[in-house]
């Protein structure tokens, strides 16, 4: 019975737990599962299927990923586990972010968790009922994430959010439907390409903002030059 009572017992949705608990309990969480621990309150999702998740996912990691490649100095990742605070750990669907020593909130910490708020976080979820548009949305204000962009696959929208005066305000797309990132300079989403599933258009239209003279000016910040 004593070596019964000394295994980490395993997450479940809805715990209440300490971050330092939530990790220690992360390392025996069954396969599938996202686990995320939201204003000290542990949530749990089954993994994503195929055109609800999976393919949305690879779209999005696509679109970062050629805008990462293009500007040296911004790192993005998918699925990384990001320490907010003391009551906050996400696994966010992707994300991007700058270096503190040019302007960036986040760093990576000694046990290679990325520690603070990363710049642009992007969620994809199915409908507006989803946690990611109300607690962890909050969650996002009040650590200072730059802009929030949320893919409600089912609902086909697309939300994408920027801080003002610590508050998330959204951004409009222009008269073409493209909305761009007030954040990072040539960051362009074709918001119905993406929607219809496009990827060659959405990615038509992100290589006309990095050919931008804004993106070249930010790539040339970043570099020092």
């Amino acid at each position: 019975m004593s070596q019964y009572l000394s295994q980490v017992p395993p997450l479940e949705h809805g715990d209440h737990l300490t971050r330092h608990e939530f990790e220690r309990r992360s390392q025996v969480k069954s396969g599938g599962q996202k686990a995320e621990l939201i204003a000290g309150v542990v949530y749990i999702r089954s993994s994503g299927r195929f055109r609800g998740h999976g393919e949305p996912h690879a779209a999005i990691a696509v679109w970062l990923g050629t805008y990462c490649a293009a500007t040296p100095g911004v790192c993005g990742t998918d699925r990384a586990a990001v320490r907010l605070d003391l009551d906050n750990e996400v696994q966010p669907t992707a994300l991007l972010r700058l270096e503190p020593t040019v302007g960036g909130r986040s760093r990576i910490g000694k046990a290679d968790y990325i520690e603070g708020a990363p710049d642009l976080i992007m969620e994809i979820t199915s409908s507006n009922a989803s946690y990611d548009l109300h607690d962890k949305l909050q969650v996002y204000r009040r650590n200072g994430v730059q802009e929030y962009v949320v893919w409600r696959v089912y609902d086909k929208q697309v939300d994408w959010f920027r801080l003002e005066r610590d508050e998330y305000v959204p951004l409009t797309p222009d008269e073409s439907g493209v909305v761009h990132s007030q954040v990072f300079p040539g960051l362009r989403l074709a918001v119905q390409a993406l929607l219809a599933g496009d990827l060659a258009a959405v990615l038509a239209e992100l290589r006309k903002g990095l050919e931008t003279p804004e993106h070249v000016a930010f790539v040339e910040r970043l570099r020092g030059e």
